[in-house]
């Protein structure tokens, strides 16, 4: 059996998918920025990716400079709004804040940046505008946040920029990607004008291909690669291929590109433990599913943040570790999963086989890398599916660079965005250092 979500069910839709973190309010925000103790050598910076200067920005927000304070953000992270909401702020700069070793409540940095950055955006603030003309193009290959922040930041030292996107709508995770009620399409599809009105250019439902490729490497004289991973991983397991059995990326970019109004199943199982099989998990419990997470490590070793699973046990999801799903159940569409349980070293317990009735099944357990892409590309070195890069995240192929996913094989957002702004000025050399040589 499955439920429908009716578009009847908008106002429904919008509570169960409401923030978790909403904007703070001014006087919120200021009270907040207040409790920061300003320290000298803040561990937070160190906890960030783009290095923004945190201090800094939540004194200004205390003072009432919040144009400025977006500036200070922006400077160094100009997806600073989503990389608010979106990324794990609990284990990076919260995690680092001094207050935690005094058993206090970490400073909201995630909470503040984003209201600063939400102030700018929404009064269309500018801070940035393009550079000196240079007559140099390059292409960037993704138009998610590695690809939008490589963009931006050659934009501002006076490049010619395309970013080619595959999908109907540039974004990346922020558009596809990450759960709902963390950050909604129209904040993404906001924060993408903001940044490309600096004057680079989108190219949406443009995928590059072998050919395609060609024609790149002749008109542009840099390439960056932000192409993130592919498809959801397979099982490997009989039954993979009965109706109701989705891969969790898939399944999450269907929710987020139809609004969360689709069809879940009623009882369904969620094969992986990492924080993309968590966000699957609160999403569909959102939707009214009983939800059942099966994993074959211990609790200790799953990869989800802790907050994210305490949020998945609010909503009454259940998990079942030291377990392998070992069959689909089914004749046309699932009807259950066939598990058995097994030890730390995940030899099979003999006997313990088990049936989980359920009619829909999300794998959580990876996503490809994308090496046939990769082969089309001459010279170009990989390793486990991941390129090759050095310190200006230049390949071996000395036209491409790469950056976010593609590189380090599936972090956070932050990352891909402090890839892209580095890359950017990698690049910069490059093409420059070859003009004045």
């Amino acid at each position: 059996m499955t439920k429908t979500v009716e578009k009847t069910d908008a106002l429904d839709l919008e509570r169960k998918f409401s923030k978790i973190k909403p904007l703070l309010k001014s006087y919120e925000a200021s009270v907040e920025a207040s409790r920061c103790l300003f320290c000298y050598d803040a561990p937070c910076i160190n906890a960030c990716p783009t290095s923004i200067d945190i201090p800094m920005f939540i004194r200004q927000i205390m003072s009432r400079n919040v144009e400025g304070s977006a500036k200070t953000i922006f400077t160094q992270n100009i997806l600073g709004k989503s990389c608010g909401q979106v990324c794990p702020t609990e284990v990076l700069c919260e995690g680092a804040c001094v207050y935690n070793a005094m058993n206090e409540k970490p400073i909201e940095i995630g909470r503040l940046q984003a209201f600063a950055t939400d102030y700018a955006i929404k009064k269309n603030i500018r801070f940035f505008s393009k550079g000196k003309k240079t007559d140099k193009k390059i292409a960037v290959i993704g138009g998610g946040p590695g690809g939008l922040a490589c963009a931006h930041e050659l934009t501002r030292l006076g490049h010619e920029v395309t970013v080619f996107e595959s999908a109907p709508n540039a974004g990346g995770l922020n558009t596809y990607g990450v759960a709902p009620y963390k950050y909604s399409n129209k904040e993404s599809q906001e924060e993408i004008n903001y940044i490309s009105q600096i004057g680079f250019e989108i190219k949406t439902n443009h995928k590059i291909d072998s050919k395609s490729l060609s024609e790149l490497e002749k008109k542009y004289d840099a390439i960056f690669l932000s192409i993130g991973l592919g498809k959801s991983n397979k099982l490997n397991i009989p039954g993979e291929n009965l109706k109701g059995v989705y891969g969790a990326s898939e399944f999450i970019h269907e929710l987020r590109e139809k609004e969360q109004k689709i069809t879940v199943g009623k009882n369904i199982i969620v094969i992986g433990a990492g924080n993309t099989a968590i966000d699957a998990t609160v999403e569909t419990s959102k939707l009214g599913a009983n939800v059942t997470v099966v994993y074959r490590r211990t609790e200790k070793e799953q990869r989800a943040y802790y907050f994210e699973v305490d949020l998945a046990k609010v909503h009454s999801a259940r998990f079942m570790y030291l377990t392998t799903p070992i069959e689909i159940l089914g004749k046309e569409k699932v009807e259950g999963l066939k598990c058995i349980k097994n030890n730390l070293k995940f030899e099979p317990i003999k006997g313990s086989e088990f049936v989980i009735p359920c009619d829909m099944i999300i794998s959580a357990v990876g996503q490809e890398k994308m090496v046939d892409f990769y082969k089309n590309i001459s010279g170009l070195k990989i390793d486990s599916g991941k390129v090759i890069v050095n310190k200006d995240f230049q390949t071996s192929n000395l036209k491409y660079f790469a950056g976010g996913d593609c590189v380090n094989g599936g972090k956070e957002v932050v990352n891909a965005v402090s890839h892209g702004r580095d890359a950017a000025r990698g690049i910069d050399r490059f093409l420059m250092e070859k003009v004045s040589s």
